[in-house]
């Protein structure tokens, strides 16, 4: 970092399993995936090639190689690999992964009735070569999934060997694992919780507010995905709370002095100084 501060949440170090970034490309071009890896590689994870974008992208296997070279693995949108599904191609997308020389894949069936057998099918049989990022949740608002199901479909996938679950909330968050408004679902969150160790979960949280919400609840070194590339360094702050909204979360209270924490006294942590 370019100078020192105290009293700031410990980071784990990358490669990591825990505060986990993904950041979600939805088309960049190479001279901006080369500006983005200037100033947000150390602080992300892996790239995802949003849905299927990596099929109309001009250039693929020079993205991925400029991720490569600055150190951050690439795979390919869960929602690729259900048309490749829903057209009985799944040799064909072996084949892919092969050709790109890609180290991981994501298992999805939001877009797809997937009978969730032949999914954890899939999972296994993937993983024997790679590394499998399964997804779960749908696509569709309408469709309610109950936590039960969340926990019991989580559960198997890991089993059936996925390194990480995904909760779905697509690219805008607003479904899944949050309601329409982008609120989340917290009572689901908290729920799932109960069974399946946070680590193993990467919570899809692309709005800022959903961020805050989970960084607030399972601490800085939380898994969260589909962060937009301009919005990666703004992330760290938040979870370093060297921003508004997390503000005073990390800091003892106790050796502040008391004109600075006027709202702290009143049980309000965090809100002690302007959002911005």
């Amino acid at each position: 970092m370019n100078y020192s501060l105290s009293q700031l949440p410990e980071r784990t170090q990358k490669p990591r399993e825990q505060g986990f970034t993904m950041m979600m490309d939805k088309g960049l071009s190479l001279r901006e995936v080369e500006d983005f890896l200037e100033v947000g590689a150390p602080y992300t994870d892996i790239v995802k090639l949003g849905w299927a974008t990596s099929y109309v992208v001009p250039n693929l296997q020079r993205k991925i190689d400029a991720y490569r070279a600055g150190g951050l693995p690439v795979y390919l949108g869960g929602t690729l690999f259900e048309a490749f599904i829903i057209r009985n191609q799944f040799d064909d997308y072996r084949r892919l992964l092969d050709k790109f020389g890609l180290e991981y894949a994501e298992v999805s069936d939001g877009s797809i009735d997937l009978p969730h057998d032949r999914k954890c099918e899939f999972i296994r049989e993937l993983s024997k070569s790679v590394k499998v990022l399964s997804e779960v949740g749908s696509k569709d608002a309408e469709k309610i999934i109950p936590p039960y199901k969340w926990i019991s479909q989580m559960q198997a996938e890991l089993d059936a060997g996925a390194i990480k679950v995904i909760g779905e909330a697509r690219e805008g968050g607003n479904v899944g694992l949050f309601r329409s408004t982008g609120e989340v679902r917290s009572g689901l969150v908290e729920e799932i919780l109960t069974k399946i160790p946070s680590e193993r979960i990467l919570w899809e949280a692309p709005q800022k507010a959903q961020q805050v919400w989970f960084i607030k609840l399972l601490g800085a070194n939380v898994n969260l995905g589909n962060i937009a590339p301009n919005e990666i360094v703004s992330l760290e702050t938040i979870r370093l709370g060297l921003r508004g909204d997390t503000f005073t979360d990390f800091l003892d209270m106790d050796g502040v002095d008391p004109m600075f924490r006027p709202e702290v006294k009143t049980g309000k942590p965090g809100t002690s100084m302007p959002r911005g």
